[in-house]
């Protein structure tokens, strides 16, 4: 995309250009974070309960236009309708959630020799949050929502490929009432307005979410200023499928094609044990072949188009042709469209074992016993998500332990909820989103000593 003042918002399922939005400047970037300083006063002043209240009524009101939420995900993301509206009922019920941890962001009370000790969990100020194109409106409140219902006033920049749930999600913030400037979103390149929003000395924190390369710029910038970052970076996710397991279940070919596997916990790493790897194969090549790949518009479609002409690229570079695979199907013409693929014929250090596609492609790999098989779970330097599937509760545990990564499901392949923290191991990330102490990474801890002892005679 060229350096212009507008950004144009495609439909990947058609090309066609929905909607073209201003590009935020340097210059843009630093009033809006003089007004985020001044409103983050304001509304850090305001009574929990009340800053809970609000919340709450924005909550209400993004849920009164779910809907219209979804589909803008369908059509500046090429989502799912039904991926597109469990994203914006997440959004709502991530709010509700944070409204509760506003009135609940309590401190301690250390017993001290003297005196009194307690602690206090103040807000930080102005939050950037930087979000990717593949989940734009859930990734977006994971970052804004917990800040805001800490005290902290947020900048958003939005990939710029995917700024309108975004957009839409600040306008309904003001209908609902929250004060004008706390919640800002900033549409624009990553090199200008998110380096912007990187470097301005009043921004205490960023959340960053995208690729691991970006993520160490990101990271190397904020040292320069000591400012914390929350990163949530690459994944290359183990499906482990021991010989006893459910092979249906554990072969569920949308643990790695949903969203067309533009997902960081995305399963494209299908360890399955030698014994039964011939018939996980044939499990996946009919599972394939009925894969419904079309407009995501349709309520019957099971996976929609990549993001860009640029992801579908990148996605082709890893699937030579003639390369031993398992296919299915996708549209001819218009759109970003790949068909659902399983490499069969890739070594385990190959790139498209080890290297992040993020597009619908996975590799079936067979391993001989437990050893292996964590061996080339580790075998990776990433450490977001993954699934062990048996039924030898001892293995399970033993192999949870083991698996260097942040999210792990047994016997399932869920790896975000709300209300449980996510982030991953290794080159996957620092820190953690959501769950119970989401609110916390959003303050800074003061400790207050108050002496019993009197003034000293």
């Amino acid at each position: 995309m060229s350096d212009s003042d507008e950004l144009k918002v495609l439909n990947p399922a058609t090309e066609e250009v929905v909607a073209t939005v201003p590009a935020a400047s340097e210059q843009d970037v630093a009033a809006a974070v003089v007004r985020a300083v001044r409103a983050q006063t304001r509304w850090a002043a305001l009574a929990p309960a009340d800053r809970a209240r609000l919340l709450r009524r924005f909550a209400d009101v993004v849920d009164a236009h779910l809907e219209e939420l979804a589909q803008l995900e369908v059509r500046e993301a090429g989502h799912t309708v039904g991926n597109a509206r469990w994203e914006a009922g997440n959004a709502r019920d991530l709010l509700l959630y944070a409204a509760g941890g506003a009135e609940r962001l309590l401190g301690k009370q250390i017993p001290v020799p003297g005196g009194w000790n307690v602690t206090f969990q103040e807000p930080l100020g102005v939050v950037g949050v930087i979000a990717p194109w593949n989940f734009p409106m859930p990734i977006a409140a994971w970052g804004s929502f917990p800040a805001l219902a800490a005290g902290n006033a947020v900048v958003l920049k939005p990939a710029e490929t995917t700024p309108l749930t975004a957009l839409r999600l600040a306008g309904l913030a003001l209908e609902a009432g929250l004060p004008e400037h706390v919640l800002q979103v900033l549409p624009g390149h990553g090199h200008t307005a998110g380096r912007a929003l990187v470097d301005h000395p009043d921004v205490a924190k960023i959340v960053f979410t995208g690729s691991t390369r970006t993520g160490r710029e990101v990271m190397e910038r904020c040292a320069r200023l000591v400012k914390p970052v929350t990163l949530e970076l690459g994944g290359k996710s183990p499906n482990v499928v021991f010989a006893d397991a459910d092979l249906e279940a554990a072969l569920n070919p949308f643990s790695f094609l949903d969203n067309s596997g533009q997902d960081c916990c995305a399963r494209t790493r299908i360890l399955v044990q030698e014994s039964v790897y011939d018939e996980a194969r044939e499990f996946l090549a009919d599972a394939l072949a009925v894969v419904v790949v079309g407009d995501p518009a349709d309520e019957k479609t099971q996976m929609g188009p990549l993001i860009s002409r640029q992801q579908l690229d990148r996605v082709r570079s890893y699937v030579p042709e003639g390369a031993p695979a398992l296919r299915g199907s996708a549209p001819d013409g218009p759109g970003f469209w790949f068909p659902p693929t399983v490499l069969t014929g890739e070594r385990p250090d190959g790139e498209a074992a080890r290297e992040e596609i993020f597009g619908p492609v996975a590799v079936l790999l067979p391993f001989a016993d437990e050893a292996d098989a964590i061996r080339l779970a580790n075998d990776t330097p990433y450490g977001l998500s993954g699934s062990l599937w048996t039924r030898d509760l001892g293995r399970a545990l033993r192999v949870s332990q083991s698996v260097r990564a942040g999210n792990l499901s047994v016997n399932s392949h869920s790896s975000v909820r709300y209300w449980t923290p996510f982030g991953g191991y290794k080159q996957s990330g620092l820190g953690r989103e959501l769950g119970p102490d989401a609110l916390t990474a959003f303050t800074e801890t003061k400790n207050v000593f108050i002496s019993t002892e009197g003034p000293a005679q």
